[in-house]
């Protein structure tokens, strides 16, 4: 990852979305719900422009859908994000085709046409990016306790996904 002390939003969207292609795994909440805490896998497309999609089942707390929060970490834990958006039932049925594979049927074994799979549909709203990468010196100087504030190259954006 390239930084520098003045972050570029589009730059930093695009490492977001690369880094959670890597590993689509979040924390998704509901805001009227703060309860709804669980931890989601991202379906994701990269034709789609400002939605990502999730399967749950309609009796689920994320059943009720609305306004909805999720936090990412990357797998490196070079890339952290908060984003914001709205959950609502995807009806297409070739959008169910396209996200439906292996991994989904793991967790609904009824299969895609149970009634109770749920696919949702989050279009997204504001996003706050934190990019972050620590080299091995200030890493030991880390664990030794001392500063490190002007160590860490990256930077965080607030933007639009």
């Amino acid at each position: 990852m390239d930084y520098d002390k003045h972050p570029e939003p589009e730059k930093m969207k695009h490492e977001f979305w690369e880094e959670m292609n890597k590993s689509p795994f979040l924390m998704l909440q509901l805001d009227a719900d703060p309860d709804s805490s669980a931890p989601m896998t991202a379906q994701l497309d990269k034709d789609a422009d400002s939605a990502i999609w999730f399967f749950t089942y309609r009796d689920s707390r994320f059943g009720k859908m609305g306004p909805a929060t999720a936090t990412f970490a990357s797998k490196g834990h070079e890339v952290f994000a908060r984003f914001s958006g709205v959950l609502t039932e995807e009806t297409s049925r070739e959008r169910l085709e396209k996200q439906w594979d292996n991994t989904v049927q793991a967790w609904f074994p009824e299969g895609k046409d149970s009634p109770k799979v749920l696919l949702m549909r989050m279009d997204l709203g504001d996003a706050s990016i934190w990019c972050g990468k620590m080299g091995l010196l200030s890493v030991g100087k880390m664990l030794l306790g001392m500063d490190v504030t002007d160590d860490v190259a990256g930077g965080q954006v607030e933007t639009t996904l």
